[in-house]
């Protein structure tokens, strides 16, 4: 490989990541310069510069990084080797700026207590400090090492997954009138009154759907935390979007290569897709006023007062505090 350029190994990443697999570079190559120029085999070892790449980000230093608001997914990619799905677990953040970042990710063949707190641990090793928010879906072993080490922050269920689950509860005709009601709790002008619509709706429905109650209150607290942040983030911060958003980007690259042989090049690969994709979302968009109000809301949770816990979770209920009692 001394004879190639650097120029062109970029290239070749670049179309790696891009989309295309080691045969197809490959081929394209010959075809544009009329004639052989790289074996698959030394595609193979310059697509390995992602390696290098992601332990720099693996370990970088997120002092610097000033988090707001924190999303947190797994996405699940085949590896031929074990011929079964392995989990990658990744840590997005909107910081107060607005940039959105790519904190985080890493394998996680489930999300248990145990390898969703190490994860945490990491971040907070190498300089994160408590966000305000923390959006998620409602796996428990991950909610639960959320408050061991983040007690103060707000954790947030995610809209997008509840309303799939409160869907299953009702009969088809019944849902536009539900969600209707359900949509108007959640986009409530303060906790307290989406509070009061929730249990207008559960005593409307106590009797015909109990389903759909017992659903609505289960993680009841978590669902309306997104109301205690600034309005126009609250769109942003109640729903684990921007996490699904770079996994539709992540899954378009490994169709190609639907059955990874490796853990190592999985990760490497699902990190060159996500880590082009946050250096494309890197835009500021919050205002001074916004950033203000992020302040005012880390000043009320006492976030920057926190150290962080080690101990583990009671069994039984979450030390989540909303803004209201924090206040």
């Amino acid at each position: 490989m001394s004879h190639t350029s650097e120029v062109l190994k970029k290239l070749i990443v670049e179309m790696y990541v891009g989309g295309m697999s080691q045969r197809d570079i490959e081929q394209g190559l010959e075809s544009a310069v009329g004639h052989f120029l790289l074996a698959h085999r030394t595609v193979s070892e310059i697509a390995e510069s992602l390696a290098e790449e992601y332990e720099a980000f693996r370990t970088r230093d997120l002092r610097q990084e000033p988090v707001a608001y924190l999303f947190i997914d797994t996405v699940y990619e085949p590896l031929r080797r074990w011929g079964q799905k392995t989990g990658v677990l990744c840590v997005w953040a909107i910081c107060e700026d607005g940039r959105k970042v790519l904190l985080s990710l890493s394998t996680a063949n489930s999300e248990s207590f145990e390898s969703c707190r190490e994860v945490f641990r990491d971040l907070v090793k190498r300089g994160l400090r408590p966000p305000a928010t923390i959006t998620t879906d409602g796996a428990i072993g991950l909610t639960q090492a959320l408050d061991a080490v983040w007690p103060k922050s707000l954790r947030i269920r995610c809209w997008f997954h509840k309303m799939q689950n409160l869907q299953q509860k009702v009969p088809a005709q019944a849902w536009p009138e539900v969600k209707a009601l359900l949509v108007d709790m959640r986009d409530a002008p303060s906790q307290e009154k989406g509070e009061k619509r929730r249990a207008a709706i559960v005593e409307r429905y106590q009797g015909e759907f109990p389903e759909l109650c017992r659903c609505l209150l289960d993680d009841a607290e978590a669902s309306l935390n997104h109301l205690a942040v600034p309005k126009r983030h609250q769109q942003y911060v109640r729903t684990s979007n921007l996490v699904e958003r770079a996994f539709v980007e992540e899954r378009r690259r490994t169709k190609v290569i639907p059955h990874l042989w490796t853990e190592g090049s999985l990760v490497h690969l699902v990190f060159g897709v996500l880590i082009r994709v946050s250096d494309r979302w890197g835009k500021k968009c919050f205002s001074e006023f916004e950033q203000q109000q992020i302040h005012s809301l880390r000043t009320q949770l006492k976030l920057d007062e926190q150290e962080v816990s080690m101990s583990e979770p009671s069994p039984y209920v979450p030390t989540r505090r909303s803004a209201a009692s924090a206040a």
